[in-house]
């Protein structure tokens, strides 16, 4: 697989629908009205941006600088990895949160704000997941466990998880997190 292409879907993957508007925006003196109304997700973005040669991989200002003014300082790491030769594709890197996330994300369900109450995430942050992911549950689930992940930082641990789903009676689901 590509560095480049995986790297961008990354951030693709990492940004929320009103942050693909903002960076739409950013971009309206370099793409057309027509083609950026198009735009849906960060992945169609960069597409239009590297057929314009605004973004490459030896050619990654233009994306630090979007990332910068949408203030996600997390995906501006990962280009910043990348350019240091850091960044692995992700199948080669650890994905310690990815298992019990994608446990809860299969069997949490209705009670996903429950358990993000539980874990203490404000009720802005619930609300941001809940209008970008309207009418995709599980997907709900993980970028609410993604949210929760990035406001507590290095303090998001498995412990947590599994003692705020005890907490909401998920005992099963906390058990299968344990596992």
């Amino acid at each position: 697989v590509d560095r480049f292409l995986s790297l961008l879907l990354s951030i693709s993957s990492g940004l929320s629908a009103a942050e693909v508007a903002s960076m739409k925006f950013l971009c309206r003196d370099i793409i057309k009205k027509g083609k950026r109304e198009t735009v849906r997700v960060g992945q169609e973005l960069f597409s239009i941006l590297m057929e314009q040669q605004v973004i490459a991989p030896d050619k990654l200002g233009f994306l630090k600088e979007l990332l910068r003014h949408i203030s996600r300082g997390d995906l501006l790491a990962l280009v910043e990895q990348f350019e240091q030769g850091e960044l692995q594709a992700p199948e080669d890197q650890p994905a310690e949160h990815e298992k019990p996330f994608d446990v809860i994300r299969a069997n949490v369900g209705r009670d996903w704000k429950k358990l993000m109450r539980e874990l203490g995430l404000p009720e802005v942050k619930l609300d941001k997941v809940e209008a970008a992911y309207r009418y995709d549950l599980e997907e709900m689930v993980f970028q609410a466990l993604r949210e929760w992940q990035k406001w507590k930082g290095k303090d998001a641990k498995v412990s947590d998880l599994i003692k705020a789903l005890q907490g909401c009676n998920l005992r099963l689901v906390a058990d299968w997190v344990e596992e």
